[in-house]
């Protein structure tokens, strides 16, 4: 039946599972639509080409004799800022993907990073349009001339159609329980009424100050959505460390859905080659906020001439290019004792080669700190959360790492450089992170694969009901 379309002159790329139904893929073009009359979005695909097979993907017998689909899992990551959400969930849909060689995984993901990575065999992404935080904390479009409600609407129908098209058994949503505002509600709602996909909330170790937190919830309604859409809710770190849902008033029943996983290890398999050793890894993570870190090191190294081992420092893609172009003129000065690098997706080859690391406080470079077992300084930013904060002085407590408070260690603003200098020289006397890791603290990818095991196993008990 013919239907009265206005088309936005959108045409996405995709790589993803065969529509023509052999468990094959294929590639194509994914046309964006609106209904003149109700005003909703959907997708649908054209121009589709064949790919073919691989053993990986074909139908898989269940326990009743039956054919059953091979396992597909959904993951979303609304990255407004930075490199975390998506870093994490590439880490998850990874690591499902090892633990069950039928299973694929697909990433909705919002940031413009996601093309610079590498994604194994199953494991794809789907870009949504990005967006930008102001200074004033409103968003904008990144790039396309369209209001940010515009802009929102797009990104809900890319993510509803994809869900529709793809058939997900298990969506796995990364910290936004309603993703970005709201954009996840319309996909949360049909998944839910079809019953066949299992949803699964998962929330980094630390979010926020407790009362800041639920402030924030109660005006997103993240935490009615919490209550009434999610299966499981997953916490990547344990409960003994922090529990960043202090402050929440989450109903027994919620509290009772609730599986605290242990941090994510990284991927510690084949790594490449590092740079010359010795040297001390610098990570600002993406470098959105990492000025004052980059240049609170930057400055330890001008004041102390004789500052050892020489410094390797990653910017990360989001450093503006002004600071770049500042700091590069310092980094000359320096006589190649700091060696820069703009961005590296495989960071784990710096980490692992590194006598010691000087960071900020994101759960990712925490992670890597932790899996790779590395004497580490952080450096944790106060705004516009106090989440790094909270992580970085937890962590010091536990003896995993070393804080620097420029406020607590540095009597003056004049004297940071000679304190900071005076930390990564200490290095070499920290403790080792595995000399106070506890038992689970970094089970993480393993206890999620289970959970993954779990719920696929009931969903081939529904089936066979």
């Amino acid at each position: 039946m013919q239907t009265s379309l206005v088309r936005y002159n959108l045409r996405l790329r995709f790589t993803c599972l065969s529509p023509f139904g052999d468990s094959g893929f294929a590639i194509g073009t994914l046309l964006i639509t609106t209904d003149r009359v109700s005003g909703v979005m959907s997708g649908r695909v054209i121009q589709a080409q064949h790919l073919g097979t691989d053993m990986s993907n074909k139908d898989i017998m269940g326990r009743t004799g039956k054919v059953t689909r091979a396992p597909r899992v959904m993951l979303y990551s609304h990255d407004t800022f930075g490199l975390g959400h998506l870093r994490r969930s590439r880490a998850l849909a990874v690591a499902i993907t090892l633990a069950d060689p039928t299973a694929t995984a697909l990433i909705m993901t919002g940031s413009p990073m996601a093309g610079r990575f590498t994604f194994p065999q199953r494991v794809d992404h789907v870009r949504l349009p990005g967006v930008t935080k102001l200074a004033d904390g409103s968003y904008v479009s990144q790039s396309m001339d369209m209001t940010i409600e515009e802009t929102t609407d797009l990104r809900a129908g890319l993510i509803r159609a994809t869900a529709e098209q793809y058939k997900p058994d298990i969506l796995i949503v990364d910290k936004e329980p309603t993703g970005f505002r709201g954009e996840l509600l319309p996909t949360l709602d049909d998944l839910r009424s079809k019953g066949r996909a299992r949803l699964v909330l998962g929330l980094r170790d630390v979010l926020d100050e407790p009362e800041v937190l639920a402030a924030e919830w109660a005006r997103k309604g993240a935490l009615q959505a919490t209550e009434d859409y999610y299966d499981e809710i997953w916490v990547y770190g344990l409960r003994s460390i922090y529990d960043p849902t202090a402050g929440l008033e989450l109903s027994d029943a919620a509290k009772s859905r609730m599986h605290w996983t242990g941090y994510l290890r990284r991927d510690l398999g084949p790594l490449g080659t590092p740079p010359e050793q010795p040297y001390v890894l610098i990570t600002p993570g993406g470098g959105g906020d990492g000025k004052a870190m980059v240049d609170q090191v930057l400055a330890a190294y001008e004041q102390d001439p004789d500052l050892s081992p020489r410094a390797v420092l990653v910017y990360g893609p989001f450093l503006s290019g002004e600071d770049r172009e500042a700091f590069e003129a310092r980094v000359r000065s320096l006589d190649g004792r700091v060696t820069t690098i703009g961005f590296d997706s495989e960071i784990e080859t710096l980490f692992a080669g590194a006598e010691g690391v000087v960071s900020m406080g994101g759960y990712n470079t925490f992670c890597e700190i932790l899996s790779f077992d590395k004497r580490a300084v952080i450096i944790p930013r106060t705004v516009p959360r106090l989440e790094q904060w909270i992580r970085a002085s937890r962590a010091e407590d536990l003896g995993l790492i070393r804080m620097f408070d420029e406020k607590r260690d540095s009597a003056t603003p004049a004297a940071t450089p000679a304190a900071m200098a005076a930390a990564i020289r200490n290095l070499p006397r920290q403790a080792l992170p595995s000399q106070a890791i506890s038992a689970g603290l970094l089970d993480g990818l393993d206890y999620v694969t289970h959970r993954i095991k779990v719920l696929l196993a009931r969903r081939t008990d529904q089936a066979a009901e």
